[in-house]
């Protein structure tokens, strides 16, 4: 048979003193359920911004389109853009070929949408190409015009 020892007498805590108490928990511990959520909330959301970011600084192409506007429009429900179409003939007679476009400068295109008021001028747009861009809030095209030049025409040289 094992005799029992009785345990060791703990000190004496002093009058009107309180015990210790247990040692709070962590803040990872306490707060495990916003942790939880803001990770799951905040990394799709960073993620959609760092590839934005990446996908608009870098330039796939660019280039120059001749011919002529035929629309610009502004399209959105919340995320306004402005989409436009121009039209490309390598010849007279030839069906054109359409070139859809996003301009994202309000400023350009109101200037283009005085050309288009103006009639059939030509121009010359400049653009450059930002393939994997997330959202269309940024433009339905990869295709985003920086400017125009307005191209004389006379009828009869061929177009560029």
């Amino acid at each position: 048979m094992v005799e029992s020892t009785p345990a060791s007498p703990s000190p004496e805590t002093p009058a009107g003193a309180t015990p210790p108490t247990a040692p709070r928990p962590g803040f990872a511990r306490r707060n495990w359920g916003k942790l939880t959520l803001l990770v799951l909330l905040g990394l799709p959301v960073f993620g959609v911004t760092a590839w934005s970011l990446v996908a608009l600084s870098y330039t796939y192409s660019s280039g120059t389109r001749t011919g002529y506007l035929l629309k610009l429009s502004d399209k959105g429900w919340i995320c306004k853009t402005w989409e436009g179409e121009l039209a490309m003939a390598t010849a007279p007679g030839v069906a054109p070929e359409k070139f859809i476009f996003t301009v994202r400068n309000d400023s350009l295109a109101a200037a283009l949408t005085e050309e288009i008021k103006k009639g059939r001028s030509r121009v010359a747009l400049e653009y450059r190409e930002h393939r994997g861009v997330p959202t269309s809030c940024f433009g339905d095209t990869p295709y985003f015009v920086e400017g125009f030049i307005v191209v004389q025409d006379d009828g009869r040289a061929p177009l560029p």
